[in-house]
């Protein structure tokens, strides 16, 4: 069977394995499947329709779109078209959209039908891509690029994080995420967040299918395994938090038999859920992965490796780490803490470009702001972010965002966003508000005024309203007083 060797076009993966398992499915949401012949003549019609819209060579294309298998016809159509797919939430308010769009500046913006932005200049409905267009086969283009992630940036502006891997076949993230060639996989999360998007291309690439839930459901995600022999399978911790919640007898309904592998990332994982998973499926299944979309370095562990480093998220597999204190020096003893900071192994390219955002660098070792240990043994423990960062349900969320959007209103003099620990999504938004108290500004009013301001996902699950000043004698927030002052332990 075919398998692409390293530096294969991905403009070419459809063809290929359309030539020899053309009416194998390949991607399945919802009630729609995929073949390959499907992929490949569809993506065809696709690119056609991007070009003709205005996509370029190494221009990035921006896919509005939910899980689907449109989605997945229109990242090839980039690939084919030479461009560069940049999946974004279609929830995105048009604030936060505008500002990546300005960023990027994206040939084509392909959203769904009925879209606001249809009408406007580089807007096409995904609906409308392929009309006309023929579906005959292409001549092979290879962008610089094969992805554009974004990330929100602690400055509350977001930064996009243009791979550094040209739009061709790479053994890293098969390897790294173990996939198999012919693997049936699951992706439980949207493909507008890297992991879920690098994992269910990487399946493809190597011949499998991907099932894309179009929702994230608890029982749905083990009815799937089963139903379609899934091997492999991605889920965040709140996800696992809901499955574990399941009745035993619904839990005990699926025998996942077919499971090979659950890899788990995104979001710290509390040490009570890792047990009960382990001891649910056994040790030799539940994966974990730390690093971030810049990809410079990373670490992996198996179950069994973290039973005997409880809380652990592993050794480093790929890259470099080290430890630096406050002064920059170099932390050599174990289990002494310090700043996170990572290279790419000497001599290999760079992973990443920022597009909106300098990355920090000492010395030729760059930091994502994350603090934690390393003990004799070389694993690595995580502790609290330097930056404010805020986790929840395995997304980052920036409180300056937040902030940002509240001292907007014309009551509130400072606002501080802080994380609470919460028994299903990890951490919870907590804003505290600082209104005079003669104004008269109940919970009620702010949320009001930040609907359609914010993301769903970025509104503060409590709003705690102060009428003293939130800054101290010297003029500063400290956020890590508001958070202890406040912080109880999760229930479960």
């Amino acid at each position: 069977m075919f398998l692409p060797e390293d530096g294969f076009p991905l403009s070419e993966i459809p063809g290929a394995y359309a030539a020899e398992i053309g009416d194998t499915v390949v991607v399945r949401a919802g009630t729609e499947s995929l073949t390959w012949t499907a992929l490949h003549r569809g993506s065809n019609r696709f690119a056609r329709g991007l070009t003709a819209a205005g996509a370029a060579t190494d221009r990035i294309v921006t896919l509005l779109l939910p899980n689907s298998t449109d989605l997945i016809l229109t990242v090839f159509a980039c690939y084919k078209a030479g461009a560069i797919p940049q999946v974004l939430s279609p929830r995105m308010t048009p604030a936060e959209l505008d500002a990546i769009l300005e960023l990027g500046d994206p040939a084509v913006v392909v959203t769904e039908p009925g879209s606001a932005l249809i009408g406007r200049a580089g807007a096409v409905a995904v609906d409308d891509l392929g009309t006309g267009q023929s579906d005959g086969d292409l001549e092979p283009r290879v962008a610089t690029s094969w992805k554009a992630p974004t990330s929100g940036g602690s400055t509350g502006r977001p930064k996009i994080i243009l791979s550094g891997r040209p739009a061709v076949t790479s053994g890293f993230d098969r390897e790294i995420w173990g996939i198999e060639a012919g693997e049936q996989a699951l992706i439980t999360a949207p493909l507008h967040h890297n992991a879920p998007f690098a994992t269910a291309l990487s399946t493809i690439f190597l011949g499998g299918s991907v099932t894309l839930l179009t929702r994230f459901d608890a029982e749905r995600t083990l009815s799937a395994i089963d139903e379609y022999g899934v091997n492999w399978v991605y889920l965040v911790p709140t996800m696992m938090r809901r499955i574990t919640a399941l009745p035993d007898e619904v839990r005990d309904r699926y025998s996942l038999a077919s499971l090979r592998s659950v890899w788990h990332c995104a979001e710290p994982c509390p040490a009570w859920l890792k047990r009960r998973w382990i001891e649910w499926l056994g040790a030799g299944r539940i994966w974990e992965l730390y690093a971030g979309t810049e990809a410079e370095a990373g670490c992996t562990l198996r179950g069994d490796e973290w039973l005997e480093h409880v809380g652990s998220v592993g050794r480093v597999t790929w890259g470099e780490m080290r430890l630096l204190d406050p002064d920059g020096v170099k932390i050599t003893r174990p289990d002494v803490s310090g700043e996170i900071y990572m290279r790419v192994t000497p001599g290999t390219d760079a992973t990443y470009h920022y597009i909106g955002a300098e990355p920090t660098v000492h010395d030729g070792w760059s930091s994502l702001g994350d603090m934690g240990r390393i003990d004799a043994d070389g694993y690595l423990y995580l502790h609290d972010r330097r930056s404010d960062m805020i986790i929840v349900g395995g997304v980052n969320v920036y409180p300056a965002e937040i902030e940002a959007a509240l001292v907007e209103h014309e009551h509130v003099l400072t606002a501080v966003v802080i994380g609470l620990p919460d028994a299903d999504t990890g951490s919870r938004l907590h804003a505290i508000v600082h209104t005079p108290e003669a104004a008269g500004v109940v919970p009620d009013d702010i949320r009001a005024f930040l609907d359609g301001r914010l993301s769903p996902y970025k509104l503060p699950k409590s709003i705690e309203l102060v009428h003293e000043s939130l800054r101290d004698a010297a003029g500063k927030v400290r956020r890590s007083a508001l958070r202890s002052q406040r912080a109880t332990e999760p229930t479960r």
